[in-house]
């Protein structure tokens, strides 16, 4: 359920400021509580499809500017998980 929250969430990017999006969306939603449940689920498919819904969740537009190798600070700590 707040897989479709944060998706629902950040389907208002464009409509409402993208602070306001990119706050509630990352920085609360996904770092406080999906993180934390991305940490608890044990390496695997199951983790890997919730990682890729999070991933499609993510409005492509955030990250035209960006250079190559980084990403907005907000998803830090997905990323780091990414990783592991």
């Amino acid at each position: 359920s707040l897989l479709q929250l944060l998706s629902n969430v950040l389907l208002w990017d464009g409509i409402v400021q993208e602070d306001m999006v990119r706050d509630l969306g990352l920085s609360k939603l996904l770092n406080r509580y999906l993180l934390l449940n991305l940490l608890n689920t044990p390496p695997g498919l199951d983790n890997i499809e919730k990682c890729n819904k999070v991933v499609a969740c993510l409005p492509e537009r955030w990250f035209q500017d960006l250079k190559s190798g980084s990403t907005l600070p907000e998803l830090l700590n997905f990323c780091q998980h990414l990783l592991r």
